[in-house]
């Protein structure tokens, strides 16, 4: 089936981001779009189709990241391109990992230190060490290595959004594969954006956990000042995934004034909704940032001990993007 052309003008009024005098996006059937430039070859970029629909996704032109082009939801039943809620999300934040180094700086500040971190992590947090934290081949690579640093037996990154971006609801989409073996802990997660932070009254999002002696189950978790672990209320839901060391995973959180939804291929497997009993329940209208790291041991990953053969382990991030409505 044919699918109409996408104009720069139509680019520029979705997105804001104007295309090239003479680009247009053309999407030639279900599966596949491409840019035409010209002067230029076409060049073949990615849609995702779910349940027969080609589902809103933003497409990067890969020669010029700059431009980031929006093809709106289309239908199989021909439904016109401009018919366009008013409430669609918008990217207003991404990393794509389409360079070369140490994570951007501009986007990603480092948790440094080997105190625990609350939940007795053998690991050493670096900052700025490629051997831990690196871009390479349009990936982030977070890598925890077994080696004596500062009185820790590993070495490991935890990157954070702190001090560089943070928000209160939207849609946040992490794709990532992740580490395997006994004593592996890799989250996707956020803590809120307070000054101090007060733990757990100012509330955490666990979108994506995964202890090594538990391969394959994947687990969303949010806590607050009455729901938490540590007083074994916290409220979590975990879905299967056999292959998130193998394959790469889209793990996401989609967050209104009211609820929390947590998924994984949009598949969202856990909600938790604002009970209306006050801040103890729903510290959620704060900002939240972001954080990617993968922990050695503690008290849960480690609960069935610590595999010192298999290291180094790794996480490997194919991009991050944050949405949010018009």
């Amino acid at each position: 089936m044919g699918l109409p052309l996408v104009s720069p003008h139509y680019v520029y009024t979705h997105t804001g981001l104007p295309l090239r005098q003479g680009m247009v996006v053309v999407a030639t059937d279900e599966h596949d779009a491409k840019v035409i430039l010209p002067n230029n070859p076409t060049k073949k970029l990615w849609l995702f189709i779910y349940w027969g629909q080609i589902q809103e996704r933003m497409l990067k032109f890969f020669e010029n990241p700059a431009f980031i082009v929006l093809i709106a939801s289309m239908f199989s039943n021909n439904t016109a391109i401009g018919q366009q809620s008013s409430q669609q999300w918008k990217l207003v934040w991404n990393d794509e990992f389409e360079y070369t180094g140490l994570p951007d700086d501009r986007k990603w500040n480092y948790d440094v230190g080997g105190h625990g971190w609350g939940n007795n992590e053998l690991e050493y947090y670096t900052a700025k060490r490629m051997q831990n934290a690196r871009v390479e081949n349009g990936h982030l690579i977070i890598e925890a290595i077994r080696e004596a640093m500062e009185g820790k037996e590993y070495s490991s990154a935890r990157l954070v959004t702190r001090d560089r971006a943070s928000w209160n609801h939207g849609k946040i989409e992490v794709r990532a594969k992740l580490p395997k073996g006994l004593g592996t802990w890799p989250a996707i997660w956020m803590l809120a954006d307070t000054r101090p932070l007060k733990w757990p009254e100012d509330g955490e999002i666990d979108i994506m956990e995964h202890v090594g002696y538990d391969q394959g189950r994947v687990h969303g978790t949010i806590h607050t000042l009455k729901y938490n672990h540590t007083i074994g209320t916290q409220k979590a839901n975990q879905i299967n995934v056999n292959n998130c060391s193998e394959e790469f995973h889209t793990y996401q959180l989609e967050w209104s004034q009211d609820t929390l939804k947590i998924g994984m291929d949009n598949q969202y497997y856990f909600t938790y909704t604002n009970e209306g009993s006050g801040y103890s329940a729903w510290p959620f209208n704060n900002k939240h940032y972001l954080i990617l790291n993968v922990a050695v041991g503690g008290n849960w990953g480690g609960s069935k001990g610590v595999d010192t053969t298999i290291w180094p382990q790794r996480m490997v991030v194919d991009y991050v993007r944050v949405y949010q409505k018009n």
